[in-house]
């Protein structure tokens, strides 16, 4: 089974490269933890997707690993465009969408996609592994998380709200400006809504049939037909997914993990991350260090 991850973040809100910034009791990446987690799920193949000529920065995570996964180098290139477009003088990454195209030479059959800097709990593995043969069969899976438990005290998030019903993926929203506060546990832009905090919101843990591979491309010249490189427009992941669902070009399950989930958005968040992965080791969780397992 393969695994995509996003690794190619500018991490501009975070103040550096969330990737490689050690949280773990012993220096270890949240990229090691999705390579152990998924690993224990039964994943043996992951293609990391990177910043152009920022492979020497992961080398070392690669080399932790190497005797459990394949690991493979993926780079996002700004010039990696449909013929007739050219990235002009922008600067700024096409999106998730158009880095998850980056893949596209790596990966044969389903996969799974999740972001580098994002801690899912070994469970959100099992469920994106299940959902593996369906996938294969055409039918991609959201691994998702509730609403509530992936929000951040030290700021905004963006969140993709995810409609669902009996299980089937009806409507993907993406929201930016959601924060958690004590006078309204969920704030939306505008205001509080009638958006329950138990809803389920993706954080790009996917589960793919290889078909979306041919979309994306498809996608991601649309895209540029209507932006072209002026902007800071960005294709993303729950976008290109919620048109495919619209259309009928895809069928899309939700299955939601239970976490916990921990995660690198602002540089307040780093002291809870490294507080709760301190727990897991001290509660036998998971090994110190973790490659030790």
């Amino acid at each position: 089974m393969t695994l995509v991850i996003l690794a190619a973040g500018l991490g501009r809100r975070f103040g550096g490269s969330k990737q490689t910034f050690g949280v773990g009791p012993r220096g270890e990446w949240l990229l090691d933890y999705a390579i152990h987690d998924a690993w224990r799920a039964g994943f043996r193949d992951v293609v990391l997707i990177i910043r152009p000529g920022a492979q020497g920065d992961f080398d070392l995570v690669r080399d932790r690993w190497r005797d459990r996964v394949t690991i493979r180098f993926a780079e996002q290139r700004q010039d990696d465009l449909p013929a007739g477009y050219t990235p002009g003088g922008r600067t700024k990454p096409w999106g998730t969408g158009h880095a998850l195209l980056s893949a596209r030479y790596f990966v044969r059959g389903a996969f799974a996609v999740i972001n580098a800097d994002d801690f899912y709990g070994r469970e959100a593995y099992a469920l994106a592994a299940a959902a593996m043969p369906a996938a294969a069969a055409g039918e991609a899976t959201i691994v998702g998380m509730r609403l509530a438990d992936t929000l951040s005290p030290h700021g905004a998030v963006t969140r993709a709200i995810v409609e669902a019903r009996e299980g089937r993926v009806e409507r993907i929203t993406e929201m930016s400006g959601i924060i958690d506060e004590k006078t309204c546990r969920v704030c939306f832009p505008g205001g509080p809504e009638n958006i329950p905090d138990v809803i389920s919101v993706s954080m790009n843990f996917w589960v793919f049939p290889p078909g979306v591979v041919d979309e994306l491309a498809e996608a991601l010249e649309q895209f540029l037909a209507r932006h072209g490189h002026a902007g800071d427009a960005e294709l993303l992941l729950p976008d290109v997914v919620n048109d495919l669902v619209h259309r009928g070009r895809l069928t899309v399950r939700l299955v939601t993990a239970p976490g916990p989930w921990l995660g690198l958005t602002h540089a307040g968040d780093r002291e809870l991350v490294m507080a709760g992965l301190r727990q897991f080791a001290a509660d036998g969780i998971y090994p110190a260090p973790l490659w030790g397992d």
